[in-house]
């Protein structure tokens, strides 16, 4: 019988897409030095809208990681979730090539043996849980707007075929395990902007108790696109222009909301024995996972239920409030979001949650809904590693209601622990909490 208590998950690759870097790395880089992604939106024509800037991706070429039919299939949610986990799987030591290559070996999925001759035998058992909040928006918008054009111009117009298996939210997960070759564990989540930090703790849960050795996990999220830009917008959740000014701010007196943004991130989850049998590098350890839900309101957040996730996490990981080193917020910049994190704060860990260092990777990278959770996640391990915490941009006075321990500017820091929090609209709460596998070995 396995004794779940011992098993021991460990992050042994990441791959990531988001508005300041086309890889892992240098989305790290960018913010540990402040880089912002946030700029003018260039999907579409917001000249109309008070929402006028995103966090888009730059420069990101589908066609390393898919071949040119399959991209035109695809919504890119699922081009952001592919390329993220073909990343990660390269990081983990699980690809015997480049994964940018991979798209040059990997033949159609009827072809088994072809698959299985290129992938090393620890992916085909292993598991995928992929978090997409908006799954294919994107795609069914253009297809709508292209079908009421195409009645007005009284002309012939039909509807991809690829239309419906394309922009389900569970494709993300599908078309990873397609192109990994991995026959396991299967699961799309869709928890508004919590899903992705809920794929890795899920696949956390999964590899604890002893279902799965290893899976690949994250969040992917496509959705920069007029009917979400404007949705969220008017729903009161995204910052609106203010002279030239349109940047989130989180913990700001002067915020107003959020900026969307859209990216992936994926990581390798394994059990730690199995990582050091096959001498994997090793980022840190998930020590535990809060999943809890407000039963409150729609979109207005409960403390309470933030908190309680908070909790659930450090019993897990077994770790008091005195262990953790580093805080990664939610920190969307909503007006009633960032106080209610910091009463779910201030109630777990009390006088500490104005001391331990602190930081909002959203100002940065925008909200990437799924992606966020999984994003901040790694780089949350990052700060553990190298014991950095990146600064909070655009803070300028901060609101006195939210007194938190929040970094302006890069700083060291020592931290063997953390916590990563991620909220979303339904009262949905997940938290991770992270450590340095080696100091608790």
């Amino acid at each position: 019988m396995i004794n779940i208590l011992m098993r021991r998950i460990v992050i042994t690759g990441i791959g990531a897409l988001s508005p300041i870097g086309n890889s892992f790395r240098t989305t790290w880089e960018g913010v540990k030095s402040g880089l912002s992604g946030i700029g003018s939106i260039t999907r579409f024509d917001a000249s109309g809208l008070p929402w006028k800037m995103a966090g888009e991706l730059k420069g990101f070429d589908a066609g390393a990681f898919l071949p040119a039919k399959e991209i035109n299939r695809l919504d890119p949610f699922v081009q952001y979730a592919v390329a993220a986990s073909l990343m990660a799987a390269e990081d983990a030591g699980l690809l015997k090539q480049p994964a940018v290559k991979e798209v040059e070996k990997i033949r159609r999925c009827e072809d088994k043996d072809s698959m299985a001759s290129h992938i090393n035998s620890p992916l085909v058992n292993a598991g995928v849980v992929i978090g997409s909040s908006r799954g294919g928006i994107s795609t069914i918008e253009r297809s709508l707007e292209r079908a009421r054009n195409s009645e007005l111009r009284t002309s012939n117009f039909r509807l991809s075929p690829y239309i419906m298996p394309s922009t389900t939210i569970s494709m993300a997960a599908s078309y990873i395990a397609l192109r990994l070759g991995i026959k396991g564990h299967c699961l799309g989540i869709s928890n508004a902007c919590a899903s992705g930090a809920n794929a890795v703790g899920e696949a956390f849960r999964m590899i604890k108790t002893g279902y799965l050795d290893l899976a690949i996990a994250g969040g992917t999220e496509a959705p920069i696109c007029r009917l979400c830009i404007e949705g969220y917008g008017i729903s009161g959740a995204s910052a609106r222009l203010k002279g030239d000014y349109n940047q989130p701010r989180p913990f700001s007196a002067e915020r107003d909301g959020f900026v969307l943004a859209e990216g992936a991130c994926v990581m390798v989850l394994e059990e730690y024995g199995h990582a050091l049998k096959r001498g994997a590098a090793i980022y840190g350890e998930v020590a535990g996972y809060g999943n809890t839900t407000d039963a409150c309101h729609m979109t207005q957040p409960d403390p309470d239920g933030e908190a309680m996730a908070i909790k659930k996490a450090l019993e897990e990981a077994g770790l008091s409030p005195e262990d953790i080193g580093h805080i990664s917020t939610h920190g969307t910049a909503t007006r009633i979001g960032d106080i209610a994190e910091t009463a779910a704060l201030k109630t777990v860990f009390d006088n500490r949650a104005s001391l331990i260092p602190s930081t909002a990777v959203k100002s940065m990278t925008g909200h990437m809904l799924a992606a966020s959770g999984a994003l901040e996640v790694g780089l949350a391990l990052m700060s553990i590693r190298e014991n950095i915490i990146p600064p909070t941009l655009n803070i300028g006075r901060k609101d006195p209601e939210c007194d938190l321990n929040i970094a302006d500017e890069s700083r060291g820091a020592e931290i063997n622990a953390a916590v990563s929090n991620s909220f979303g609209f339904g009262g949905v709460n997940a938290v991770i909490v992270l450590r340095d596998h080696i100091s608790f070995s």
